[in-house]
């Protein structure tokens, strides 16, 4: 028989499943798969989306309190159907991180994006409808538990 009528050997790299490689790379004592600087700085950027009813002035406020942090790419939604932007399963799939404002945004969440939600970390900061955007007194009550919460999840810059 000649040569060229054998099958040809795969590559290892075809030949094992991902698993079987990330314990073999592990074993060996070394990253699997290996990622360049860009790539890994894309990792520890974090989701956030903020939600609130009508995406006019909480979920707004925080986005833009938040838009210029290097480790963070942010969001806003508003749950009414009237919103600005109305929240959907693909703002929720994007995020890491969801903060809505009161507990009834988190009760809708939980009800409309039951399967989204299932490895989503979500929390209620409990601030009323009663601020317009930007309103100093509302930049405030944001940051006071935004920047804990944030800090936990962020990696050191």
């Amino acid at each position: 028989m000649k040569d060229d009528q054998w099958p040809r050997e795969k590559k290892w790299r075809h030949l094992y499943t991902r698993s079987v490689k990330v314990r073999r790379a592990q074993q060996l004592g070394f990253d699997y798969p290996r990622l360049n600087e860009r790539e890994q700085l894309e990792t520890e950027i974090l989701n956030v989306l903020f939600v609130c009813t009508m995406n006019k002035w909480r979920s707004p406020t925080a986005e833009k309190i938040y838009s210029s942090h290097p480790l963070l790419n942010v969001r806003s939604a508003g749950t009414s159907s009237k919103a600005k932007h109305k929240l959907s399963v693909g703002d929720v799939r994007w995020s890491d991180l969801i903060i809505v404002m009161e507990e009834k945004h988190s009760e809708r969440i939980r009800a409309e994006f039951r399967q989204e939600l299932e490895y989503k970390e979500l929390h209620v900061l409990g601030i009323e409808d009663r601020f317009q955007y930007m309103d100093p007194e509302l930049i405030e009550e944001l940051q006071q538990p935004l920047d804990p919460i944030l800090l936990v999840h962020t990696p050191s810059e």
